[in-house]
C-alpha cells in the first residue's frame, strides 16, 4: 500500500476521531484515565533522561569553552539554551515516541485484533473517537508540563553536576542561565511539543487502529509506528524552526 493510501486513510480516520462525541462524560472520564496512563506516567523517565542530560551538557560546554577568553557563564547559557530549543521538546519527543507511541500502537491493535473494535461498531459506537480522541487530547495537554518539567530538571543537573565534577562554580552556572534570555525560546518549544504531542498520540493509534493479522502484527505495528513517528517529528521541527525561528 502506497505512501498517499496511508496519508488518505490517516485523514479519514482524524475525520472520524473529531467527529462529535455521543456521550460527553463518558469522554471526559477516559481523558482522564488516559492524562493518567499516558502523562503521569511518564514523568519519572522524563526526569530521570533530563537530570542527567543537563549534567552531561554541562560537562561537555565546560570542556569546549576552557578557552580563558570565553566567560564561564556562556556553559550555563548553552546547557540552557540546549535544552529550552532542542533537548526539552523534539529529543523529549523521540524519546516519549517509543514509550507512550508504542504503547497506543499496542493497546488498540490488541483490541482490533480481539475483535472489540468490531463489536464497538456493532453497538453504533464510533470506535475511532471513543478510543483515540481522549488518547490524542491527553498527550497534547501533557507535553507542554512534561517539556517544563524537562527543563528545569535539566538545568538541576547541571547544577548539581557542574560543582561536583568541578568544571564550573555553582554562582557562574546559575549566572549563565540567566543571561540572555529570550522568552520567545519557551514559547516556540511549546508550540513544538503541541504538534510532536499530536503525533506521538495520532500516528501510533493509526497503525493500531488499521492493524491486520495477531499478535505478531500487532509488535511489527508497533515497530513501525516509532519508526514513522520519529520521522514525522523530526521533518515538522526542521518546518517549525524555519517558520518560526528563523
Amino acid at each position: 500500500m502506497g505512501f498517499f493510501f496511508h496519508i488518505g486513510r490517516y485523514f479519514l480516520m482524524l475525520k472520524r476521531v473529531f467527529a462529535r462525541p455521543e456521550k460527553h462524560k463518558i469522554y471526559i472520564r477516559q481523558l482522564f484515565l488516559e492524562i493518567d496512563n499516558l502523562g503521569v506516567n511518564s514523568v519519572w523517565i522524563v526526569l530521570i533522561i533530563s537530570i542527567f542530560i543537563g549534567g552531561i551538557m554541562t560537562i561537555q560546554f565546560a570542556n569546549a569553552m576552557e578557552n580563558p577568553l570565553y566567560p564561564n557563564g556562556l556553559v550555563g547559557l548553552g546547557t540552557r539554551d540546549t535544552l529550552l530549543l532542542e533537548f526539552s521538546s523534539t529529543i523529549l519527543a523521540l524519546i516519549m515516541a517509543g514509550k507512550v507511541g508504542s504503547n497506543i500502537t499496542s493497546e488498540i491493535g490488541t483490541m482490533r485484533v480481539t475483535e472489540q473494535i468490531d463489536s464497538l461498531e456493532i453497538m453504533g459506537v464510533n470506535s475511532a473517537s471513543y478510543l483515540i480522541l481522549p488518547k490524542i487530547v491527553a498527550v497534547v495537554l501533557i507535553f507542554p508540563f512534561l517539556y517544563i518539567l524537562s527543563v528545569f530538571f535539566g538545568l538541576l543537573g547541571g547544577l548539581i553536576t557542574g560543582p561536583l565534577v568541578n568544571v564550573i562554580s555553582a554562582p557562574d552556572y546559575i549566572e549563565g542561565i540567566q543571561w540572555l534570555f529570550h522568552p520567545y525560546y519557551v514559547f516556540f518549544s511549546i508550540i513544538k511539543c503541541l504538534f510532536f504531542g499530536f503525533l506521538v498520540s495520532s500516528v501510533p493509534a493509526y497503525f493500531g487502529y488499521y492493524v491486520q493479522g495477531g499478535a505478531l502484527e500487532v509488535g511489527k505495528a508497533s515497530t513501525k509506528a516509532v519508526v514513522n513517528t520519529n520521522i514525522l517529528i523530526l521533518f515538522f521541527d526542521l518546518i517549525l524552526t524555519r517558520l518560526l525561528l528563523t
